[in-house]
């Protein structure tokens, strides 16, 4: 307990190496990224250095609020039928015959590029402080990764769950398998090989990342489970800086992610459309409540799936999705005593106007963060990067196999989160 900052992180671990960053005097953003690389160790299965996400960042000296984005973005040779065959059907991932999954959720098809180094670098360069060095903000993680972390009940679990695609996938089940068996609980495990990672970062920042050997033992681990990630892909990466949707509900101002995160969008929007009804009478978790909650995301995820996409390839209606006009309209089609047999789309573009892995840090200054990141499924795409300790995302499968839909893959592409 404290009352001049807070760390809240889903690690025991990780929540500790960004307290004692902000207990040697640095910020809420040098806290985040020793957060962030932490989680990358003890958490290998949540995210990590081959993943990406974004982060909502509430810069107390400006006072402004600003969306860094760093998700994965499609390789320039990635296209709407790169896991489908000549039927159209979805190919499947084999591996010494063994059928472990479809191309788009694991293999080297199922990668993106990463950008959670990248995002990591950005937040230090442009919002970092000089109380504490790099080597202090990246050290708990190193650490960690050198030294051992006990094997939580969350990690057995997903090693059991996860047990048939890390044993096919060698590098994966050397590491995160105990002599071909999921390690118990309160076990330790060690991964030098991701602390050289650490390190290389730590000493040269994101060059260390996105060129030179580290990146070409990415491409080669790809590319070797049929992937098609390059070294110009990895070099050409971009954060994109973005403005936070925004809204009030009652009382509170709201900001939170725009495409290619849908999550921002859409509370907002159900936010909105709650606020049309007395929610303060009904008993919590009665059926009325939840009858109301589930009429209000059958609306919103309806919108989601017509208009959300990457706002660099889609023009997405924000502005009408986040409007209370269009939230009162949306509310009018929800009946307090019959549940919706299907919920369709509604235009939110007249509603348009010109004014419109989680974890968070504040410290003493109001500075604040909230980041979420991820690699997608548990263990990513099951690809190891050789030497280097780190899962390579799978955040393709997020895309649509539709060629029609918003959310197609297409070169360069950040699919829908």
């Amino acid at each position: 307990t404290g009352k001049t900052g807070a760390v809240a992180a889903c690690s025991w671990y990780a929540s500790k190496a960004g307290l004692e960053i902000l207990q040697e005097g640095g910020n809420a953003f040098d806290a985040a990224a020793a957060v962030a690389y932490t989680l990358g160790v003890v958490e290998p299965y949540f995210s990590g250095l081959g993943g990406g996400g974004f982060m909502t960042i509430y810069n107390a000296e400006t006072k402004e609020v600003e969306v860094i984005d760093f998700r994965e973005i499609a390789p320039a040779a990635a296209n709407a039928q790169i896991w489908l065959d000549e039927a159209g059907e979805m190919k499947q991932f084999e591996k010494d015959g063994q059928k472990l999954g479809t191309m788009s959720s694991i293999g080297g098809l199922s990668v993106a590029t990463p950008g959670e180094v990248a995002g990591m670098e950005y937040l230090l360069e442009n919002y970092g402080s000089d109380a504490v060095t790099r080597q202090q903000i990246f050290q708990p993680a190193i650490d960690l990764a050198n030294n051992g972390y006990l094997v939580t009940a969350t990690f057995k679990e997903e090693l059991e769950s996860e047990y048939a695609g890390l044993a096919a996938m060698g590098e994966v089940g050397s590491l995160y398998l105990n002599d071909g068996m999921p390690y118990e609980v309160g076990d330790t495990l060690t991964n030098p090989d991701l602390a050289t990672a650490l390190q290389a970062i730590a000493d040269g920042g994101r060059d260390a990342f996105y060129t030179g050997d580290m990146a070409q033992a990415m491409v080669d681990a790809v590319q070797a489970e049929g992937g098609v990630l390059t070294m110009e892909d990895l070099a050409n990466y971009e954060v994109k800086v973005r403005e936070p949707v925004s809204s009030t509900y009652r009382d509170y101002t709201i900001y939170s992610l725009p495409p290619a995160s849908s999550g921002g969008t859409h509370l907002i929007e159900i936010l909105n459309i709650l606020e049309n009804f007395d929610m303060a009478s009904m008993e919590v978790n009665s059926a009325e409540y939840v009858h109301l909650f589930a009429e209000t995301f059958k609306l919103a995820f309806a919108d989601r799936a017509k208009y959300m996409a990457d706002t660099n390839f889609v023009t997405v209606p924000l502005g009408g999705l986040t409007s209370q006009a269009y939230a009162d309209k949306r509310a009018q089609d929800i009946d307090l005593n019959a549940a919706m047999e299907q919920a369709a789309p509604d235009d939110p573009s007249p509603y348009e106007h010109t004014d419109t892995t989680h974890f968070s840090v504040a410290d003493v200054d109001g500075n604040c963060v909230a980041i979420t990141k991820t690699i997608n499924y548990y263990f990513g795409s099951g690809v190891m990067v050789d030497g280097y300790g780190f899962m390579m995302n799978n955040q393709m499968d997020d895309f649509s196999t539709d060629s029609e839909s918003v959310n197609k893959i297409e070169p360069g592409k950040k699919p829908l989160s």
